[in-house]
């Protein structure tokens, strides 16, 4: 489509992203929360809905929610009250869910995420506590279809936002934090695969300057923050085309084909009333007082941003290094300790986005898993920093010996293995004057002016030495015989 009729129109994006909890038991029974297990095990009669059950509010997913909105500077509610949402599907045992309408749990927060160069605040309308459905299956060559009953009534969270996002860059910035945000609480995996996080995109468009927004469309089924931008990007175009053409776009849900990168229609768009919902009257209103907020106030982690904030001020790195870190939990936190344990922030920053994360990369291993604590890392780069070895030496033969002895430490072990720098001026003299002697014709290339070479006698001498010279003290002296005159 033309670029021009393009930005005739302004898009107007809104995202509902439901995030799985990790709570050990579901949203309002004792059956296990468990990702894999064989279908239709973790269930008992309150899971599926028999006559005369009654469901009880899991308590850690209430803190969980809690977590959420203090991490997206929403207001906590302190009364809060269920209800049912009725519409029936073949996965949803009771034919109603169990979430929150009037009263959601969390609601009025915003959340500042990096587009490009510039921060974009984005509001959070709501989010609310309900249970997940269970999944239907088709499989290939199968005309029934297979119903696993294990995820119905797990915890969820459904984060709302306002209807600010323009883009589809916005949308995935704004999705790359709440998946941050959720790793970085504990609150869940955020594996869009695995459905533990899933993402609903309302869209719609208008012309600008219109007074009212256009009719929006939902659409659903992306498994991915790279196909919720490709499917934003799709349904602009298909909802100007229309407009264009003079037609109304209807309200309706679409799914994504990741395939061909196109949306479809899959019903007309539920309204509130075809809901029913009505109050819960088997859970009572759930109260939160000051103690319990306070509690799981105190009980925050460092998150994403105050990381971001620390590193680029505290410790004075670049914007890139910084988001970089701060992309996954355990590397960030891995980070800021071994940033408290030696003065050279930059130095322990270059550590871990090079060494550090090719050996995990190498292996595919998480950052849980690498060898080495901070504390030993930081011994390696306090005897880089006191010329005791180079940073060639310290990664290539120091390295790779810890990540085997992780006990070691690093001074002991340079000592060891003989890696500890050659300071000696006479030493490092003599074998100047060899690598000199040893190349006459480059030594009066150099003196005619070629001062290029001084990278090849560099090599020479590093040879010499098995790369155990400071190259500091190494430079000048070889420049001092270089320019002193003729070779004996």
């Amino acid at each position: 489509m033309d670029e021009a009729l393009i930005a005739k129109y302004q898009p107007v994006i809104g995202l509902e992203v439901h995030a799985q909890l990790l709570t050990r038991s579901k949203m309002y029974s004792s059956d296990e929360n468990e990702y894999g297990v064989a279908p239709n095990t973790n269930l008992s009669v309150i899971t599926l809905g028999h006559p005369g059950t009654l469901p009880k509010v899991n308590r850690t997913a209430v803190e969980f929610a809690m977590k959420m909105g203090l991490a997206t500077n929403c207001h906590i509610r302190r009364d809060n009250l269920f209800a049912r949402k009725n519409y029936f599907y073949p996965d949803l045992p009771k034919g109603y869910q169990i979430t929150q309408d009037k009263t959601p749990i969390c609601y009025e927060g915003h959340l500042d995420v990096r587009v490009g160069e510039a921060m974009k605040r984005i509001g959070v309308t709501r989010i609310h506590m309900e249970e997940d459905a269970g999944k239907s299956m088709h499989l290939a060559g199968e005309t029934e279809t297979l119903v696993d009953l294990n995820r119905a009534g797990v915890p969820l969270i459904e984060i709302v936002s306002e209807p600010d996002i323009r883009t589809g860059e916005e949308a995935y910035a704004y999705l790359t934090e709440i998946k941050k945000l959720v790793e970085y609480l504990g609150i869940c995996d955020g594996n869009m695969e695995e459905g533990s996080l899933r993402c609903d995109a309302n869209i719609s468009v208008m012309l600008h300057g219109a007074p009212e927004f256009g009719m929006k469309v939902e659409v659903k089924n992306m498994n991915s923050f790279r196909n919720v931008q490709r499917a934003i990007a799709y349904e602009i175009e298909r909802q100007i085309a229309i407009v264009e053409a003079g037609g109304e776009v209807a309200s309706e849900t679409r799914g994504f084909d990741a395939v061909t990168g196109t949306t479809n229609g899959q019903r007309s768009k539920e309204t509130m009333n075809d809901y029913r919902y009505f109050p819960e009257p088997d859970l009572p209103p759930l109260v939160i007082d000051d103690a319990w907020l306070h509690r799981v106030q105190a009980g925050l982690p460092a998150l994403p941003q105050q990381l971001y904030a620390r590193f680029t001020g505290e410790l004075g790195l670049s914007d890139y290094d910084a988001s970089v870190l701060v992309d996954q939990k355990e590397v960030a936190l891995y980070f800021d300790e071994l940033a408290r344990q030696t003065p050279n922030a930059k130095a322990a920053a270059n550590w871990v986005m090079g060494p550090v994360k090719s050996y995990l990369n190498e292996r595919a291993l998480p950052m849980e898993d690498f060898p080495l604590d901070p504390a030993q890392l930081a011994g390696v780069i306090e005897l880089i920093d006191e010329d005791k070895i180079n940073y060639s030496v310290a990664s290539k033969q120091l390295f790779p010996y810890l990540l085997a002895h992780p006990t070691a430490n690093a001074t002991g072990a340079a000592e060891a293995l003989g890696l500890l720098t050659k300071t000696d001026g006479d030493e490092l003299g003599a074998l100047v004057a060899q690598v000199l002697a040893a190349n006459p014709a480059k030594v009066a290339e150099y003196r005619a002016g070629k001062k290029s070479l001084t990278g090849m006698f560099m090599g020479e001498l590093m040879k010499l030495t098995g790369g155990k010279a400071d190259p500091k003290q190494a430079n000048q002296l070889l420049r001092a015989a270089l320019e002193g005159g003729l070779v004996e």
